[in-house]
């Protein structure tokens, strides 16, 4: 008469991995999908340029300046540079011109970023620049992106 060992019916002492595998796969699939909706600001299409970033002290005031293709004028204001989010814009030179300018009388340290959509016209961009600098701004600085390989 065979006799089978009772090990075949003992406890089992591993987990089961299985089902929190696929609860962290939906909730990857959820953050996929919810993430790109959540982001809100200007579309732009940055010239592409080689060049290093540079470096800026952490305490320092940002106010990142938009120019859309159409030339319009956005900003954000912050302790870094935001460009995916905006906090006012200005419908003509003068009304950002006055904007920006109340912005940085607030705080002496403040550096102004432009960043231009590709297809902004090129003397809505310097009109900008210089309604920045006639106006007592003479930190400012330009955006671009670095080209894909």
């Amino acid at each position: 008469m065979l006799v089978r060992s009772s090990r075949k019916h003992a406890p089992n002492a591993e987990m089961n991995v299985v089902p929190y595998i696929d609860v962290m796969l939906v909730l990857l699939v959820i953050f996929m999908v919810t993430a790109p909706m959540l982001v809100q600001g200007v579309s732009l299409e940055l010239p592409k340029v080689a060049a290093e970033a540079l470096p800026s002290p952490g305490e320092q005031q940002l106010v990142t300046l938009s120019v859309t293709a159409e030339g319009d004028y956005y900003w954000n204001v912050g302790p870094e540079l935001a460009v995916g989010s905006q906090s006012d814009q200005a419908v003509d030179l003068a009304v950002m011109r006055d904007s920006l300018l109340a912005l940085v009388a607030e705080r002496a340290d403040t550096q102004v970023y432009v960043r231009a959509d590709q297809g902004a016209d090129y003397a809505a961009v310097l009109a900008g620049i210089a309604a920045l600098q006639r106006g007592g701004i003479s930190r400012i600085g330009l955006v671009t992106e670095a080209p894909q390989p």
